[in-house]
């Protein structure tokens, strides 16, 4: 029985049919992470044989799921992007531009004969026997096949790419307009002349505002709580100025990397110190943009980058609203009516479509039942290793970037360096199994969320902090949010000074 749940699962697989294809390496998601996490295999590992399985129909990932007007980047694409593959638009980039970005790094690494795409794992099981994962796999002819990996590598992200977070509000049934949540934004759906309600405060209600208010008649944000906003052209001066000189791309995107590295790693540490300076800075910010005025409903009730800012370009936002295509209320839902939305303040808003932005659902091992032997684990029971793996699980690597103190592909990218460290070490000792394993003195240890929501506190992480991994009150069983901290550890790094246990 498993230590953790004690939980028998019935195993589907069997491992002794020769016809079960067999790769060194699992990639799990065909989005940002995964393909440049492929992309390192093939720099760093190129003995290693492996396959990238993702569920969705294409490339992109969160880029595919998410097909809402106005789709952008919430961080730069200097940092965001790969630092491999120069990006080579402006700081904030749109849905296509970034899935066509995706498509050159495919194609630029003959990743397409890798990629399986409409394969959803179902199940993944540790042999101890003999030391490799037996994934059950469905396809899209709704076939289930079994593909053996010595190593599982999970690039599919923190959330269900399908199913966002929608409350369940009373009335729901009886509103006999349209509501529609971003991840299932429906393919060419005409929202022109229409009064739009848009439930939420966050990156994906900013981003929407400004583009249907381009056709709607008008857009209302419902929030329960202000944000705080960032606006600016979207463009670098810097980047402005070194593409006017005879630099090779990749120097140039190399230092325009670096540069709001620093700058945004400056920025979180000074409104986690300084909270009242910050606070007022951002809002003077605001204030300019609405020309001079700072309504309640743009002074939030939480310091700065407790939850993320939302970045402005070219003070779209803003444009809408002092335009008058768009306006925001705060206020709380008492329940929708055949017309709209009533608050409890009784004022009644009348929509032809409601927009429910109001987040995701936290999904960190994409509804993968994980297990060893037959026996299930509760992966919420087990503790972080550097972020990246976890206890007592043999031969598996998650990727989750920074949450706030720099873009997600950063630390992917840290990540990607380890593991195919960690494997060609692996390799190079004759070693079949890599788990990390807790030390007696550091049982006691206090443990906490991976998301660290004492300090971060978006509405997804206090949802979905329980269903996720722990975290450990010290290191190597933390996933730190420094990305300094960890680019100089994990390249000091050496494995057989580290809690891990090989065979």
């Amino acid at each position: 029985m498993n230590e953790q749940t004690g939980t028998k699962v019935l195993s589907v697989f069997d491992t002794d049919r020769p016809e079960i294809e067999h790769f060194d390496v699992l990639i799990v998601g065909a989005g940002i992470s995964g393909i440049g996490s492929a992309a390192r295999l093939i720099r760093d590992c190129p003995w290693a044989r492996f396959v990238m399985l993702d569920a969705l129909d294409g490339h992109g990932g969160t880029w595919r799921s998410n097909s809402f007007p106005g789709a952008r980047s919430d961080s730069d694409l200097f940092t965001y992007a790969y630092s491999f593959k120069p990006w080579e638009g402006p700081p904030i980039a749109r849905r296509d531009a970034i899935l066509q970005y995706l498509g050159d790094v495919i194609d630029d690494y003959g990743l397409q004969k890798h990629i399986r795409y409409g394969h959803k794992i179902l199940r993944a099981m540790w042999s101890s026997t003999q030391s490799c994962w037996f994934v059950s796999v469905q396809t899209d002819r709704q076939e289930v096949v079994t593909i053996k990996a010595n190593f599982l590598w999970m690039c599919q992200g923190y959330y269900r790419h399908l199913d966002g977070y929608t409350p369940d509000w009373p009335g729901m049934k009886d509103y006999t307009g349209d509501i529609v949540h971003p991840q299932r934004w429906p393919k060419d759906h005409n929202y022109a002349g229409k009064q739009i309600v848009v439930i939420g405060s966050g990156a994906t209600a900013a981003t929407l505002v400004p583009a249907l208010s381009e056709a709607a008649a008008h857009v209302v944000q419902l929030q329960r709580s202000p944000s705080y906003y960032f606006a600016s052209p979207n463009e670098h001066p810097l980047a402005t100025q070194l593409r006017q000189l005879d630099l090779p791309k990749e120097w140039i995107h190399e230092i325009l990397r670096q540069q709001l590295l620093k700058e945004h790693n400056a920025w979180v540490r000074h409104s986690l110190d300084n909270p009242e300076v910050a606070t007022k800075e951002m809002l003077d910010g605001v204030r300019n943009a609405l020309g001079g005025i700072l309504p309640d409903d743009f002074v939030p009730n939480y310091k700065p980058w407790q939850q993320r800012v939302c970045m402005i370009p070219d003070g779209d936002f803003f444009n809408a609203i002092n335009s008058g295509k768009a306006s925001v209320i705060t206020g709380e839902i008492d329940r929708f009516t055949t017309a709209g939305i009533l608050l409890k303040s009784g004022k009644l808003l009348e929509a032809d479509l409601v927009v429910t932005a109001t987040g995701f659902n936290v999904n960190a091992f994409g509804d993968i039942q994980i297990a060893k032997d037959g026996v299930a684990f509760d992966m919420a029971q087990t503790i972080t290793y550097r972020g990246l793996m976890f206890t007592d699980v043999p031969n598996l690597a998650w990727v989750a970037g920074y949450f706030r103190s720099a873009a997600y592909t950063v630390r992917a990218e840290l990540v990607g360096d380890l593991v195919c460290k960690m494997l060609n070490f692996m390799r190079a000792k004759g070693f079949k199994s890599i788990t990390p394993k807790l030390q007696d003195e550091e049982r006691s240890m206090k443990l906490g969320s991976v998301l660290d929501t004492e300090e971060w506190n978006p509405g997804y992480g206090m949802r979905g902090a329980e269903l996720l991994p722990k975290s450990g009150d010290r290191q190597p069983w933390r996933h730190s949010q420094d990305y300094w901290a960890d680019r100089v550890d994990f390249e000091a790094l050496e494995f057989n000074q580290e809690p891990l246990a090989f065979k």
